[in-house]
C-alpha cells in the first residue's frame, strides 16, 4: 500500500528508508505550527502530527499518510525553529548545559481514514556551550529552520553530554514508533 509522507523534510525520507519505506508521495501540508495558549510541547507536538496526517489524508484518499512534528521544549516552554541566526543563538544559549526534552509525535492514518498516534520523548543535555561552541555550530549552518536551533546528525551532537531515547526522534523521526504505526496502518 503507497505511504505519503506528510512532510518535506530530507531527514524523514532518509529515516523512512532505514524502515524499507520509500514515499509514494511527499505532500507537505502547509498549516499554521502557532503554539495555542498555553499549550506545553507534548500537546503542541501531538497536535500538530495530527493535523498534518488529517490535511495530507483528505488529499489522498485510500493511502496510508505518515506525518510527524518535533517540538524542543524546556519546561514548558517551546523553542521556536530557528529561522535567523539570533534566533539559534538564542536557544543555544538557553539549553547551554542544561537538559531539555525533544517530543515527536508521529501519526498514520490508514486507507480506511483512521488516525493512529504515538510519542517520542527524549532527554538531551548539552555541554555548557562557550561563545566560541556557539560561534561553531552557528557557522556550521545545520541549524536554520530546526527546532531548539540544532541539528543532532550535524555538528550539535560533538556537544551533547547525554542523550536519553530515541535518537532518529530527535532527528524528526523515531523509527519504533513509526515502524508500529505503519503495520498498524496495514503497510508492510
Amino acid at each position: 500500500m503507497a505511504v505519503i509522507l506528510a512532510s518535506a523534510s530530507p531527514r524523514r525520507v532518509e529515516l523512512l528508508a532505514r524502515l524499507g519505506v520509500v514515499p509514494a508521495a511527499i505532500d507537505p501540508a502547509d498549516i499554521d505550527e502557532t503554539p495555542g495558549k498555553g499549550e506545553v510541547p507534548r500537546l503542541h507536538a501531538e497536535r500538530l502530527a495530527r493535523a498534518k496526517c488529517a490535511a495530507v489524508a483528505a488529499r489522498h484518499p485510500g493511502a496510508i499518510v505518515l506525518a510527524a512534528d518535533t517540538v524542543v521544549g524546556v519546561g514548558r516552554r517551546i523553542l521556536p525553529k530557528a529561522e535567523d541566526e539570533a534566533t539559534a543563538r538564542a536557544c543555544l544559549a538557553l539549553l547551554s548545559g542544561r537538559r531539555h526534552r525533544v517530543f515527536t509525535a508521529v501519526a498514520a492514518a490508514d486507507a480506511a481514514g483512521v488516525t493512529r498516534q504515538r510519542l517520542s520523548e527524549t532527554v538531551v543535555i548539552f555541554h555548557r556551550l562557550t561563545p566560541a561552541d556557539i560561534d561553531a555550530l552557528i557557522v556550521a549552518g545545520d541549524w536554520r529552520g530546526k527546532a531548539g536551533g540544532y541539528a543532532l546528525q550535524g555538528t550539535a551532537e560533538a556537544y551533547v553530554r547525554f542523550i536519553g531515547g530515541s535518537w532518529s526522534g530527535v532527528v524528526g523521526l523515531p523509527l519504533a514508533e513509526t515502524r508500529a504505526l505503519l503495520k498498524a496502518s496495514g503497510h508492510g
